[in-house]
């Protein structure tokens, strides 16, 4: 399985690169995290959000090809439990093309990206720090993955 998470960020902190990079060394040779960090809309005062999402969403859509099956990460996208989640991961599984998760910036992402996603999802109903949402995100795939396979990592 291929995954490109496409994200809308600037540098990382080492502590969130050494934590998706543990999570991505779990995951067997068949399973491949590509993280795509894109950078950020330059920020004026003069400029509103929806400036900045159009701006991002450019860099974005050009990464995405016909045949992904795109899930945008949205506060306002479908909440789920971690089981429930490794549903989505058997579904993804099964697509034939790869699958690619945005996550914007801080401004969220442009209703060109959330028109595009086959699927809209939401990691929380809290606001998580953009740092964060890689961690959270890193570990909810591993964990839908030892779900999928019987892996003793997720303990309910």
């Amino acid at each position: 399985m291929k995954i490109k998470v496409l994200t809308i960020a600037g540098k990382m902190p080492a502590w969130v690169e050494a934590a998706v990079a543990d999570y991505d060394k779990r995951f067997p040779r068949d399973v491949k995290i590509d993280w795509v960090s894109l950078p950020l809309a330059s920020r004026r005062k003069d400029r509103k959000a929806q400036q900045y999402q159009a701006a991002e969403a450019q860099s974005i859509l050009k990464q995405v090809r016909d045949e992904d099956f795109v899930v945008a990460l949205d506060v306002q996208g479908k909440s789920c439990s971690s089981e429930q989640f490794a549903q989505h991961w058997q579904t993804w599984q099964d697509y034939r093309g790869d699958l690619v998760i945005l996550i914007g910036g801080p401004d969220g992402l442009d209703q060109s990206c959330l028109a595009r996603a086959n699927q809209r999802l939401s990691l929380s109903a809290l606001t998580l720090p953009h740092a964060l949402v890689r961690v959270v995100l890193a570990e909810q795939l591993y964990r839908a993955w030892s779900l999928s396979v019987g892996h003793p990592y997720h303990r309910a």
